[in-house]
């Protein structure tokens, strides 16, 4: 069963760090591109982050403060979250594409994405 797992999320204050992990199962995990998305209440899907290989890409939102990784032998997808904002707050969803490429350009479609998880909220408040 294919199947994506988030964990990670949590109430921190602004400036704050977490780390986002993806656990990932049913799946050659080291041949598909993986992606992160978030939604925050009221808004739609933001694409924000994406790996294929050692390729990575961010959405100017995140770039800088953001670092998306993997660790292939435990097939888990991570999100380093540095410097955090308030609008940063959302639920935050691993997903992987079809392929091994990213998908392009870059997708808020849920569509694009064959397999997502159930996402993790992340809040950034005083």
């Amino acid at each position: 069963q294919v199947q994506l797992v988030e964990s990670g999320g949590g109430l921190v204050e602004p400036g704050g760090s977490l780390r986002l992990s993806c656990a990932a199962s049913g799946f050659t995990f080291k041949s598909y591109a993986m992606t992160w998305l978030r939604q925050a209440p009221g808004k739609g899907v933001e694409w924000i982050s994406d790996i294929a290989a050692e390729l990575t890409r961010y959405a100017d939102s995140v770039k800088g403060r953001f670092t998306i990784s993997t660790d292939n032998a435990k097939t888990m997808l991570y999100l380093q979250m540095d410097n955090l904002k308030p609008e940063d707050t959302a639920i935050y969803y691993c997903a992987r594409p079809e392929t091994y490429a990213f998908v392009q350009p870059a997708s808020n479609r849920w569509d694009d994405y064959t397999v997502r998880g159930q996402g993790t909220q992340v809040t950034v408040s005083p």
